[in-house]
Protein backbone atom coordinates (compact mmCIF):
# COMPACT_ATOMS: atom_id res chain seq x y z
CA UNK A 1 0.00 0.00 0.00
CA UNK A 2 1.23 3.55 -0.71
CA UNK A 3 1.98 5.85 2.20
CA UNK A 4 0.26 9.15 2.91
CA UNK A 5 3.56 10.94 2.29
CA UNK A 6 3.90 9.32 -1.15
CA UNK A 7 0.38 10.29 -2.23
CA UNK A 8 0.71 13.81 -0.81
CA UNK A 9 3.95 14.42 -2.74
CA UNK A 10 2.27 13.29 -5.94
CA UNK A 11 -0.89 15.39 -5.44
CA UNK A 12 1.10 18.48 -4.43
CA UNK A 13 2.97 18.30 -7.74
CA UNK A 14 0.01 17.24 -9.86
CA UNK A 15 -2.20 20.12 -8.65
CA UNK A 16 0.69 22.61 -8.36
CA UNK A 17 -0.30 23.25 -4.75
CA UNK A 18 2.71 25.45 -3.96
CA UNK A 19 2.47 27.49 -7.17
CA UNK A 20 -1.18 28.53 -7.09
CA UNK A 21 -2.07 31.40 -4.78
CA UNK A 22 -5.23 31.04 -2.72
CA UNK A 23 -6.83 32.36 0.44
CA UNK A 24 -4.56 31.69 3.42
CA UNK A 25 -7.50 29.98 5.14
CA UNK A 26 -7.69 27.44 2.33
CA UNK A 27 -4.40 25.95 3.60
CA UNK A 28 -4.08 23.75 0.53
CA UNK A 29 -2.23 20.49 1.02
CA UNK A 30 -2.03 18.08 3.92
CA UNK A 31 -3.94 19.51 6.90
CA UNK A 32 -3.92 16.46 9.20
CA UNK A 33 -1.52 13.54 9.04
CA UNK A 34 -2.30 10.04 10.22
CA UNK A 35 -0.11 7.06 11.07
CA UNK A 36 1.08 7.00 7.46
CA UNK A 37 -0.96 4.16 6.02
CA UNK A 38 -3.57 4.48 3.26
CA UNK A 39 -6.00 1.67 2.50
CA UNK A 40 -8.91 3.72 1.16
CA UNK A 41 -9.20 7.27 -0.19
CA UNK A 42 -12.34 9.32 0.29
CA UNK A 43 -13.49 12.44 -1.52
CA UNK A 44 -15.80 15.09 -0.11
CA UNK A 45 -16.69 18.67 -0.93
CA UNK A 46 -16.42 19.89 2.67
CA UNK A 47 -14.90 18.61 5.89
CA UNK A 48 -17.40 18.46 8.74
CA UNK A 49 -18.39 16.26 11.66
CA UNK A 50 -20.93 14.56 9.42
CA UNK A 51 -18.37 13.93 6.67
CA UNK A 52 -15.71 12.63 9.06
CA UNK A 53 -18.20 10.33 10.79
CA UNK A 54 -19.33 8.89 7.47
CA UNK A 55 -15.74 8.57 6.23
CA UNK A 56 -14.81 6.64 9.38
CA UNK A 57 -17.74 4.24 8.85
CA UNK A 58 -16.52 3.64 5.30
CA UNK A 59 -12.96 2.92 6.53
CA UNK A 60 -11.45 5.94 4.77
CA UNK A 61 -7.99 6.80 6.05
CA UNK A 62 -7.14 9.58 3.57
CA UNK A 63 -9.88 12.15 3.01
CA UNK A 64 -9.48 14.70 0.20
CA UNK A 65 -11.75 17.74 0.36
CA UNK A 66 -12.34 20.95 -1.56
CA UNK A 67 -13.10 23.12 1.49
CA UNK A 68 -10.71 22.35 4.32
CA UNK A 69 -10.75 22.53 8.07
CA UNK A 70 -9.59 26.11 8.55
CA UNK A 71 -11.98 28.25 6.48
CA UNK A 72 -13.06 30.23 9.59
CA UNK A 73 -9.44 31.24 10.13
CA UNK A 74 -7.37 31.10 13.30
CA UNK A 75 -9.44 29.63 16.12
CA UNK A 76 -9.05 27.85 19.46
CA UNK A 77 -9.28 24.06 19.49
CA UNK A 78 -12.65 23.91 21.23
CA UNK A 79 -16.18 22.72 20.44
CA UNK A 80 -16.52 22.05 16.69
CA UNK A 81 -12.82 22.00 15.81
CA UNK A 82 -11.98 19.79 18.79
CA UNK A 83 -14.75 17.36 17.81
CA UNK A 84 -13.55 17.18 14.20
CA UNK A 85 -9.92 16.67 15.18
CA UNK A 86 -10.92 13.99 17.68
CA UNK A 87 -12.80 12.09 14.96
CA UNK A 88 -9.81 12.29 12.62
CA UNK A 89 -7.28 11.21 15.26
CA UNK A 90 -9.37 8.37 16.70
CA UNK A 91 -10.06 6.95 13.24
CA UNK A 92 -6.55 7.56 11.85
CA UNK A 93 -7.88 9.79 9.04
CA UNK A 94 -5.44 12.02 7.18
CA UNK A 95 -6.99 15.16 5.66
CA UNK A 96 -5.90 16.84 2.42
CA UNK A 97 -7.49 20.01 1.03
CA UNK A 98 -7.37 21.48 -2.49
CA UNK A 99 -9.37 24.61 -3.28
CA UNK A 100 -8.35 26.85 -6.23
CA UNK A 101 -5.73 24.33 -7.42
CA UNK A 102 -8.57 21.87 -7.99
CA UNK A 103 -11.03 24.41 -9.38
CA UNK A 104 -8.75 25.36 -12.24
CA UNK A 105 -6.91 22.11 -12.94
CA UNK A 106 -6.89 21.59 -16.75
CA UNK A 107 -7.99 17.93 -16.55
CA UNK A 108 -9.61 17.20 -13.20
CA UNK A 109 -10.86 20.66 -12.22
CA UNK A 110 -14.46 21.38 -11.31
CA UNK A 111 -14.91 23.72 -14.26
CA UNK A 112 -13.33 21.35 -16.78
CA UNK A 113 -15.30 18.36 -15.55
CA UNK A 114 -18.62 20.23 -15.65
CA UNK A 115 -17.91 21.65 -19.10
CA UNK A 116 -17.21 18.15 -20.40
CA UNK A 117 -20.39 16.73 -18.93
CA UNK A 118 -22.54 19.31 -20.69
CA UNK A 119 -20.68 18.82 -23.96
CA UNK A 120 -18.69 22.06 -24.13
CA UNK A 121 -15.38 21.68 -25.96
CA UNK A 122 -12.53 24.03 -26.89
CA UNK A 123 -12.98 25.99 -23.67
CA UNK A 124 -10.54 28.74 -22.73
CA UNK A 125 -9.47 29.89 -19.24
CA UNK A 126 -10.75 33.30 -18.13
CA UNK A 127 -11.47 35.45 -15.08
CA UNK A 128 -8.32 36.18 -13.09
CA UNK A 129 -8.23 35.45 -9.36
CA UNK A 130 -5.01 35.75 -7.35
CA UNK A 131 -2.92 35.67 -10.51
CA UNK A 132 -4.67 32.61 -11.97
CA UNK A 133 -7.47 32.24 -14.51
CA UNK A 134 -10.10 30.42 -12.46
CA UNK A 135 -13.00 29.93 -14.92
CA UNK A 136 -13.65 28.62 -18.41
CA UNK A 137 -15.47 30.22 -21.29
CA UNK A 138 -16.39 29.00 -24.72
CA UNK A 139 -18.10 30.31 -27.83
CA UNK A 140 -21.08 28.02 -28.34
CA UNK A 141 -24.42 28.46 -30.05
CA UNK A 142 -26.94 26.45 -28.03
CA UNK A 143 -30.61 26.79 -27.32
CA UNK A 144 -30.88 28.04 -23.75
CA UNK A 145 -33.46 25.40 -22.83
CA UNK A 146 -31.19 22.64 -24.14
CA UNK A 147 -28.25 23.95 -22.12
CA UNK A 148 -30.35 24.02 -18.95
CA UNK A 149 -31.51 20.47 -19.62
CA UNK A 150 -27.92 19.27 -20.03
CA UNK A 151 -26.87 21.08 -16.88
CA UNK A 152 -29.67 19.49 -14.84
CA UNK A 153 -28.64 16.06 -16.10
CA UNK A 154 -24.96 16.65 -15.30
CA UNK A 155 -25.77 17.86 -11.78
CA UNK A 156 -28.53 15.33 -11.23
CA UNK A 157 -30.51 18.09 -9.59
CA UNK A 158 -32.34 21.39 -10.03
CA UNK A 159 -30.99 24.47 -11.77
CA UNK A 160 -32.24 27.97 -11.08
CA UNK A 161 -32.41 29.64 -14.48
CA UNK A 162 -32.69 33.42 -14.68
CA UNK A 163 -33.34 33.88 -18.36
CA UNK A 164 -32.43 37.49 -19.02
CA UNK A 165 -30.06 36.86 -21.93
CA UNK A 166 -30.41 35.48 -25.46
CA UNK A 167 -32.48 32.36 -26.13
CA UNK A 168 -29.52 31.03 -28.13
CA UNK A 169 -26.18 31.40 -26.42
CA UNK A 170 -23.11 32.94 -27.97
CA UNK A 171 -20.49 32.80 -25.21
CA UNK A 172 -20.86 30.63 -22.09
CA UNK A 173 -18.82 31.13 -18.94
CA UNK A 174 -18.39 28.56 -16.16
CA UNK A 175 -17.09 29.26 -12.66
CA UNK A 176 -18.26 26.63 -10.18
CA UNK A 177 -19.09 27.33 -6.55
CA UNK A 178 -20.08 30.74 -5.21
CA UNK A 179 -18.97 32.96 -8.08
CA UNK A 180 -22.22 34.89 -8.58
CA UNK A 181 -20.62 38.02 -7.14
CA UNK A 182 -18.24 38.06 -10.12
CA UNK A 183 -21.06 38.71 -12.56
CA UNK A 184 -19.86 42.15 -13.64
CA UNK A 185 -16.35 40.90 -14.33
CA UNK A 186 -17.83 37.94 -16.22
CA UNK A 187 -19.92 40.32 -18.34
CA UNK A 188 -16.76 42.25 -19.27
CA UNK A 189 -15.58 39.04 -20.95
CA UNK A 190 -18.58 39.20 -23.35
CA UNK A 191 -20.22 36.21 -21.67
CA UNK A 192 -23.99 36.13 -22.25
CA UNK A 193 -24.70 32.92 -20.30
CA UNK A 194 -23.05 32.44 -16.91
CA UNK A 195 -23.05 29.07 -15.13
CA UNK A 196 -22.09 29.01 -11.46
CA UNK A 197 -23.23 27.48 -8.18
CA UNK A 198 -24.83 30.26 -6.19
CA UNK A 199 -25.30 34.02 -6.21
CA UNK A 200 -26.49 36.81 -3.97
CA UNK A 201 -29.84 38.50 -4.58
CA UNK A 202 -28.19 41.53 -6.13
CA UNK A 203 -26.44 39.36 -8.73
CA UNK A 204 -29.82 38.32 -10.14
CA UNK A 205 -30.75 41.98 -10.47
CA UNK A 206 -27.41 42.57 -12.16
CA UNK A 207 -28.03 39.71 -14.59
CA UNK A 208 -31.25 41.36 -15.69
CA UNK A 209 -29.54 44.72 -16.15
CA UNK A 210 -26.72 43.07 -18.09
CA UNK A 211 -29.16 41.02 -20.21
CA UNK A 212 -27.34 37.86 -19.21
CA UNK A 213 -28.57 34.33 -18.59
CA UNK A 214 -27.61 33.28 -15.05
CA UNK A 215 -27.77 29.55 -14.34
CA UNK A 216 -27.29 28.47 -10.72
CA UNK A 217 -26.65 24.76 -10.15
CA UNK A 218 -25.87 24.91 -6.42
CA UNK A 219 -22.54 25.53 -4.70
CA UNK A 220 -22.24 21.95 -3.47
CA UNK A 221 -23.48 20.26 -6.64
CA UNK A 222 -21.12 22.16 -8.96
CA UNK A 223 -18.10 21.32 -6.81
CA UNK A 224 -18.42 17.57 -6.42
CA UNK A 225 -16.67 16.89 -9.72
CA UNK A 226 -13.09 17.85 -8.93
CA UNK A 227 -12.64 15.77 -5.77
CA UNK A 228 -14.37 12.80 -7.35
CA UNK A 229 -12.17 12.97 -10.45
CA UNK A 230 -9.04 13.38 -8.33
CA UNK A 231 -9.63 10.34 -6.10
CA UNK A 232 -10.60 8.25 -9.13
CA UNK A 233 -7.27 9.24 -10.71
CA UNK A 234 -5.39 8.39 -7.50
CA UNK A 235 -7.24 5.08 -7.20
CA UNK A 236 -5.93 4.00 -10.61
CA UNK A 237 -2.43 5.34 -10.13
CA UNK A 238 -1.87 3.79 -6.70
CA UNK A 239 -4.15 0.74 -7.11
CA UNK A 240 -6.22 1.60 -4.06
CA UNK A 241 -9.96 1.74 -3.43
CA UNK A 242 -11.81 5.04 -3.24
CA UNK A 243 -15.24 6.39 -2.39
CA UNK A 244 -17.22 9.63 -2.53
CA UNK A 245 -18.52 10.79 0.84
CA UNK A 246 -21.70 12.54 -0.24
CA UNK A 247 -23.02 15.04 2.32
CA UNK A 248 -25.03 17.70 0.44
CA UNK A 249 -25.45 21.06 2.15
CA UNK A 250 -28.57 22.15 0.28
CA UNK A 251 -26.73 25.17 -1.11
Amino acid sequence: MPSVAEIVRYVDDYLRIREIHDSSNALNGLQIENSGRVTKIGAAVDVSTRVLTKAAKEDVDLLIVHHGLFWPGLQPVTDTLRRQLKLAFENDIALYSAHLPLDLHPKLGNNRQLAGLIGLKSTQPFLEEKGQLMGLKVRASLQREELVRKLRKALDGPVKAFNFGPKRTNTIGIVTGGAGSEIYRVAEEKVDTFITGEAAHWAVVAAQELRMNLLLGGHYATETFGVRALVAHLSKRFDISCTFVDCPTGM
